[in-house]
């Protein structure tokens, strides 16, 4: 289902709305949906496919450390350092932290690009450095 599902995004890419037909039972119905609603599904699917779990957490959600920690995969003292350092928006409810999940997927995004950027690097590197290996530079 998953390859059918991606295959008609590819065709209806730039429209932003799609028909979505709703089987239940005996009966039948068609809805318009945001096409960005079956991206999500799509992304979702394959999520399980692999054997992970989804969770759907609006961005404007507002989060403990503990399950700032857990979405990031990381400790609660290392969200900590993170929030200290200013790494990720968070603001103060009493004496308890809160991070937005907007927060936290932007320091994700940043991170994965600064991980992209770092792998070129070396891989770069990796090339030039078998290039003075075998005396071609």
């Amino acid at each position: 289902m998953l390859p059918r599902i991606k295959d008609y995004l590819t065709r209806h890419q730039g429209e932003e709305t799609t028909p979505l037909l709703v089987a239940d039972n005996d009966r039948k119905e068609t809805l318009e949906v945001p096409l960005a609603a079956v991206a999500l599904l799509a992304r979702i699917l394959a999520h399980m496919a692999a054997g992970r779990g989804v969770s759907v957490i609006p961005v404007h959600a507002e989060l403990t450390t503990q399950q700032a920690a857990d979405m990031l995969n990381v400790s609660r003292p290392f969200l900590i350092s993170l929030l200290d350092a200013g790494e990720i928006d968070y603001h103060t409810v009493g004496s308890h932290r809160r991070v937005r999940a907007e927060s936290l997927l932007d320091y994700r995004r940043r991170d994965d690009e600064r991980r992209r950027m770092a792998a070129d690097e070396l891989s770069t590197l990796s090339r030039d450095l078998g290039r003075v290996a075998k005396g071609s530079w």
